[in-house]
């Protein structure tokens, strides 16, 4: 293939990415998904440091909100809706002061620390008729075997199996509506 035709190839990919992207992305608006944290305060762990502040916390559930709306956004039929609130959070990974100060804000990933989050969720359809509802407890022990994508972003664990969830609980009210 000579230089022409790869550059025309590689526009006409771009252009057809483009294209793909937007039409997932007009599937449903942003706005068609709610997250609200239960009581965050109390939540088991969702810290940023062996000694948390709250800015860390917002920091880290905004991350969580951030994901939940931009992924299932591009999951939920036109008209959808989904709420969701968390009851219950554990991140992946703890905090071991006993290792010494320079691993305070180091969080440490053994099997024994797997990510927990409970959470109530309502899919409902544009005229407001519940489609799917119910409670969660995601659990994943074995997070460390996973194979995931991005191996720096620090909640990578929990995004992994809220997508997993998002996926199969999207999926399924989809098809129970036919």
């Amino acid at each position: 293939m000579n230089r022409k035709t790869f550059s025309i190839v590689l526009i006409l990919s771009v252009i057809a990415c483009g294209a793909a992207s937007a039409a997932d992305r007009a599937k449903t608006e942003p706005g068609n998904v709610t997250v609200v944290f239960d009581h965050p305060e109390q939540f088991a762990d969702v810290k940023d440091a062996y000694m948390p502040t709250d800015k860390g916390r917002d920091a880290i559930l905004s991350e969580i909100s951030k994901f939940i709306i931009e992924r299932a956004s591009s999951y939920l039929q036109a008209g959808r809706k989904l709420e969701v609130t968390f009851t219950e959070i554990d991140l992946a990974g703890e905090f071991e002061p006993q290792l010494g100060p320079s691993f305070s804000d180091v969080r440490i990933m053994k099997d024994i620390y797997a990510p927990r989050i409970d959470l109530e969720f309502k899919i409902t359809d544009a005229d407001g008729k519940v489609l799917s509802e119910g409670k969660r407890k995601l659990r994943d022990l074995n997070y460390l075997q996973r194979l995931l994508l991005s191996s720096n972003d620090p909640l990578r664990y929990e995004k992994d199996i809220l997508n997993d969830w998002l996926h199969d609980e999207i999926k399924s009210a989809a098809t129970a509506a036919r």
